[in-house]
Formats: C-alpha cells, structure tokens, sequence
C-alpha cells in the first residue's frame, strides 16, 4: 500500500516527541519565511518514498522516521523493517525542506 501523508506522520510519531517537535519547530523558527508545514514535509515525503518504489515494496515496512535539524534543513532517516531476514534498515539521511 503506497505511503500517505498520515502514515509518514504516523512513522514521525512513533520515532518519539522529540522528532515531532522538530518537525514543528523547523517550520516555527523561520517565521518570517515561509518553510512547509509539518504535513506539508509529511505529505512531500510520501510521494518522494513512492516515486521511489517503497511505498509498493511488500518487503519492507516503515518503522519510524527520525527528524533531525541541521542548520536551516532537516534531515529525515527511516527505519525500516526488511521482513523476509527480520532485520532493520536506516536509510541515508534525506536533507531538504530548508526553504
């Protein structure tokens, strides 16, 4: 099933507060420019992930996704579960969303 905004926000949340926070603070902070929304960085990374093929990939399962600020950016690294060996996977860090 293809990732949706909701199951991103969903993996952020299981990650732990501090990830959310992060989330919103990065969109807070820039105040008076306009960086995207929780959800819109939410959203943005569904598709990315699905344009990608993972969204599709029965094979992997999205555990958490962890959100990091590093200067005016944030970098977003999921855990994912590779179930035919029961093992977990971090991807590299995505950075982006800094505008």
């Amino acid at each position: 099933m293809a990732y949706t905004r909701e199951s991103i926000r969903e993996a952020v949340e299981r990650a732990g507060d501090e990830h959310w926070q992060a989330l919103i603070a990065h969109h807070v902070d820039a105040y008076p420019a306009s960086r995207p929304t929780p959800g819109d960085v939410c959203r943005l990374e569904a598709e990315r992930l699905n344009a990608l093929g993972l969204g599709d990939a029965k094979e992997f399962e999205l555990i958490e996704t962890r959100v990091e600020r590093v200067g005016p950016a944030i970098a977003l690294t999921y855990v994912l579960l590779y179930r035919p060996l029961g093992i977990r996977l971090l991807t590299e860090p995505y950075r982006g969303y800094a505008q």
